[in-house]
């Protein structure tokens, strides 16, 4: 679907804040209520709107321990790659993976309460995936950027 520059701009607003009233939209972007939800919609409809949610503070509700896991499957197969991405969505420690290019085959992000809760899911978890040859994880020190909305305009 093809999307317009005012559309850009109403996907920046929303990105910034998706509680915003379509009366606020339609002061910053001077088009009617009606013309604001009919686009909204649209957006929606076309799937360039997913779906909205609430960022939360991860140290406010104890998940202090960021991981990123690179993991290395044990041989690349179709099979292997279907068992592995099964699997590793069905985590609730996850909350992303990528299936990713060079000496790795996955980047996986975690959040914990601490070290022996990531322990807890590196033993009891993690290692059940059999198709999982190896892994190295990096500990987040500290948060430069990190953002969540795409530039459009």
């Amino acid at each position: 679907m093809k999307f317009d520059d005012l559309d850009r701009r109403l996907l920046m607003f929303l990105q910034d804040n998706s509680k915003i009233t379509y009366k606020e939209l339609s002061d910053k972007l001077n088009l009617s209520s009606t013309a604001i939800h009919e686009r909204i919609k649209k957006l929606e409809k076309s799937g360039i709107i997913n779906k909205y949610v609430a960022l939360l503070n991860r140290r406010t509700i104890n998940k202090e321990l960021l991981v990123f896991s690179h993991i290395k499957l044990s041989q690349h197969s179709q099979e292997n790659i279907i068992l592995f991405e099964t699997e590793i969505v069905q985590l609730p420690e996850v909350q992303s993976c990528f299936h990713v290019s060079g000496d790795y085959d996955y980047i996986v992000k975690m959040s914990f309460e601490n070290m022996d809760e990531y322990r807890n899911f590196m033993v009891n978890k993690l290692t059940t995936i059999t198709v999982i040859g190896s892994t190295h994880s990096t500990f987040v020190i500290g948060d430069v950027k990190e953002e969540t909305a795409y530039k459009l305009i």
